[in-house]
């Protein structure tokens, strides 16, 4: 096993992956993992990074974070890129630092389980509170974004499933989970993994979409800016991280 990494960063998509090799201080090589993703060295906010790009989904991000896991030890597990927008006051170009991640798609309430809870799994994963409280308090050390509207940071729950929450869904996502602030399709994932190997978790995804009737147009145009946002919090969060022992 190799020495110990600050950060593994898994994001599904490549332009989530290429904002953070835009925010990087310094870019290594990439290559194929065993199981697809794609691993790519960084130096981020002066923190040596495993940037792996996973793929969409619950089973991409799962399967690409034990992956990574397993051969590298890091001190941070971190769920970057892009998410809708479902809580109340949630505007295009947030980001959303996770609290608790809960499996939108899972219901064994029939067997005594909360909605949401996978059987023999917690309810909730939480986000490790000295990251989440770091990434709010290094977000607003951010300089003024070049263009409206400014990063805006907001701390809130975070819902995952394998269905993209579009206008027909985003009804039956906000009343079932109605603390939740934003909606992916990995980060949930990402926290079990995070909890079965004892790594402490965060989740910090930029807004691209508020899952409206006009949420495609909205993903594409956007998804790029939400991608930089992510990058640039998660790159400053590193960067007020102590040095490791």
């Amino acid at each position: 096993m190799s020495a110990r990494l600050d950060a593994v960063v898994v994001v599904a998509m490549p332009v989530e992956a290429q904002a953070f090799v835009d925010a990087a201080d310094e870019v290594g090589g990439s290559m194929l993992a065993p199981g697809g993703g794609e691993h790519t060295s960084l130096r981020l906010g002066g923190r040596r990074v495993l940037l792996v790009r996973a793929g969409i989904g619950l089973v991409n991000a799962a399967s690409a974070a034990a992956v990574a896991l397993a051969a590298h030890r890091t001190r941070v597990l971190v769920s970057g890129g892009s998410a809708g927008g479902l809580g109340a006051g949630v505007r295009v170009g947030d980001v959303v630092v996770g609290d608790e991640h809960t499996h939108s798609g899972a219901d064994a309430r029939a067997f005594g389980y909360a909605l949401g809870q996978v059987p023999g799994m917690p309810a909730t994963y939480p986000a490790d509170e000295e990251l989440r409280d770091r990434a709010l308090a290094a977000a607003g050390t951010l300089p003024a974004w070049p263009v409206e509207p400014g990063v805006r940071v907001l701390r809130g729950d975070v819902v995952s499933g394998d269905v993209f929450v579009d206008a027909e869904r985003v009804a039956g996502v906000r009343a079932a989970f109605p603390a939740a602030l934003a909606t992916d399709m990995e980060s949930a994932a990402l926290a079990q993994v995070a909890h079965l190997f004892g790594v402490p978790f965060l989740s910090v995804r930029g807004i691209s979409d508020l899952c409206s009737p006009v949420e495609a147009g909205e993903f594409t145009t956007h998804v790029d800016d939400a991608a930089d946002r992510s990058a640039a919090v998660v790159r400053e969060l590193l960067r007020s991280l102590p040095a490791d022992s």
